[in-house]
């Protein structure tokens, strides 16, 4: 006698089938609000870092007249301004190479939440349309009209 197989009732079948449709609607959700929240950090990254680069170059140019001046005259006076200067620089420096890292991770896991959006939106679209084939009343037939049958003389 062969083994008996385990019958599921349809209950358990429909229960599962709806906790998988609420669970692919809640990661769309999820999803949605981590973009939301990735993308206004890579705009505030992004200002930042237009901030420290111009803040750099502005340095920069500070170093390069600080540089000549201290050529020109050396005192004390010029020593410390090109120190100070320096000093800045390497501080910006510092901020723009721990901006960086930051930038590029958020970035990074920008386009995979992007990526994973797109696939939750295909997925929830072909089955919202199987859900719609599938739940379409079924259409009446027609009675079909009693043909008159030909009597064909031999």
């Amino acid at each position: 006698m062969p083994k008996a197989k385990r019958i599921v009732k349809n209950d358990v079948v429909e229960k599962s089938i709806n906790n998988a449709m609420n669970a692919l609607s809640s990661a769309g959700l999820d999803c949605a609000k981590s973009i939301a929240v990735s993308t206004k950090l890579a705009k505030s990254y992004l200002s930042a870092a237009k901030r420290l680069s111009k803040k750099r170059a502005a340095l920069a140019k500070r170093k390069k007249t600080a540089t000549a001046r201290l050529k020109k005259t050396a005192n004390a006076d010029n020593r410390k301004a090109l120190k100070t200067v320096e000093k800045e620089l390497t501080n910006v420096k510092k901020e723009i190479s721990k901006l960086t890292p930051m930038k590029s991770a958020n970035a990074s896991e920008l386009a995979s939440l992007k990526a994973s959006q797109k696939r939750i939106a295909a997925y929830s679209s072909s089955l919202e349309k199987a859900d719609k084939i599938l739940n379409k009343p079924k259409k009446k037939k027609r009675k079909k009209r009693a043909t008159k049958t030909l009597a064909i003389a031999a």
